[in-house]
């Protein structure tokens, strides 16, 4: 009959390894490397610090936007729907929760 269409998103992220290469390369870094190695670090530590939940939100956000959705950032069936436009692989639930959750950051 029906069939149900899910997709899960996950957040991968890889922020944990980039900051430990960045500490390793800024152990052995030169005095002229040294400030550029320390800002990345700086700035690897605090994408890493960002929760799932905003990386969620974001893209949803990015999705919507890139099927050309400039409506509020709120659970309206219109914003539903451009999320599901651009990833046809979500199911109705998914798309729903997935929208929840961007609203409500």
């Amino acid at each position: 009959m029906f069939g149900r269409k899910e997709l899960a998103v996950l957040v991968l992220r890889d922020a944990d390894t980039v900051v430990r290469a960045l500490r390793e390369a800024l152990e052995g870094a030169g005095e002229a490397e040294r400030p550029g190695l320390e800002a990345a670090v700086e700035m690897a530590e605090r994408a890493a610090a960002v929760p799932d939940r905003e990386l969620r939100a974001r893209w949803v956000r990015e999705q919507r936007a890139s099927v050309g959705y400039q409506g509020p950032d709120d659970e309206s069936v219109h914003a539903v729907k451009a999320l599901r436009q651009a990833q046809p692989g979500l199911s109705l639930l998914s798309a729903v929760q997935l929208t929840k959750d961007a609203a409500a950051k």
